[in-house]
């Protein structure tokens, strides 16, 4: 099966890259595509076999969905794993490289929309993480 694959360097420590991919009140100022969504909602139980959910809106009110999923993995401050509810996996690795931590994130397609716009949509989301995190700077 195909994995798509997304990635960007994000200027700055391994704890605040961390702890901003991992505290809710963090996640709900990236965790969306465009300046048009927004992330209302997020809950975390950073633990194997424990839950997250994270809940994308449209700013217009127009529409949302819940994106949650089950832990399988994780090491602190390298890599976390999950299982979607629809049973697809993602890996998202932390790795300290000169100049701040690379993130790199590898999933399962779904199969309703083209695999660009899958991967340009989670690109999106990870350059609002990386612009996140460096404004914490």
């Amino acid at each position: 099966m195909i994995k798509i694959t997304v990635t960007t360097i994000v200027k700055s420590d391994i704890e605040t890259v961390w702890n901003c991919w991992t505290n809710p009140e963090h996640v709900t100022k990236w965790n969306f595509a465009s300046d048009d969504w927004e992330c209302t909602r997020a809950r975390n139980d950073l633990e194997v076999g424990k839950n997250f959910s994270y809940t994308m809106a449209a700013k217009d009110g127009s529409v949302s969905f819940d994106f949650a999923g089950t832990y399988t993995t994780i090491v602190p401050r390298e890599c976390i794993g999950y299982a979607m509810e629809d049973g697809r996996t993602v890996r998202v690795e932390f790795k300290v490289v000169e100049g701040g931590v690379e993130v790199t994130e590898t999933f399962d397609p779904e199969n309703e929309n083209p695999v660009q716009m899958q991967q340009d949509g989670w690109q999106a989301i990870l350059n609002n993480f990386k612009k996140h995190v460096e404004s914490q700077n």
